[in-house]
């Protein structure tokens, strides 16, 4: 081998190495930032009934998928000073909604918890909340506003408490107007009364 043949041989090889480099180091880059709150949580919302007669009560349900690795505070959390997970209407005329109906949490211990497991959701969980279209409620589609608060972490650490807009559609008819149950795969066979 010649003398001015290394040179060109390490040139090669440094290349090679600086190319391989960030691909086996932003993986673990990625895998270590926090996400931002809004992220963590992607809510989705159905309606119990088409169309919804005046007079008629209906549910609503927003399924919240929690992205893998977070969890949040359930409905009721553990301690006081944890932030609960809500839903809440902010209705237009013409709409009566009860109280949310929350699933039970799970309890689990955490690093940052290891004496004391929280009440946590985590995975897919869905709320409901029942609502009634009055006699005066609009007639055709109607968005109903609601607003999804919550504080997601991870195994190491809390991020700020989050609020997301969160809207459902409902097409309102007149009173005494037939109806059908949608969404047997959230709603199931109650969703009708």
């Amino acid at each position: 081998m010649r003398l001015r043949e290394v040179p060109f041989l390490w040139m090669i090889a440094a290349v090679f190495v600086a190319a391989s480099v960030p691909a086996s180091v932003a993986p673990a880059t990625a895998q270590t930032e926090m996400r931002s709150a809004a992220s963590v949580v992607k809510p989705a919302a159905y309606v119990s009934l088409e169309p919804v007669p005046r007079g008629k009560e209906f549910q609503i349900a927003v399924v919240a998928e929690i992205a893998r690795g977070y969890h949040v505070n359930s409905h009721k959390p553990t301690d006081p000073y944890l932030i609960a997970t809500t839903l809440t209407p902010q209705l237009p005329n013409g709409f009566q909604a009860g109280a949310a109906v929350y699933p039970p949490g799970k309890l689990e211990k955490f690093p940052f918890s290891p004496d004391k497991p929280l009440d946590v959701y985590s995975g897919s969980v869905t709320l409901l909340l029942h609502v009634t279209a009055q006699s005066g409620a609009p007639l055709g589609d109607v968005t109903l506003p609601l607003t999804l608060r919550y504080q997601a972490c991870n195994d190491a650490a809390c991020l700020p408490p989050v609020k997301i807009p969160v809207t459902a559609t409902v097409h309102v008819a007149d009173a005494g107007a037939k109806s059908r149950a949608v969404h047997p795969e959230i709603f199931g066979a109650t969703s009708q009364r």
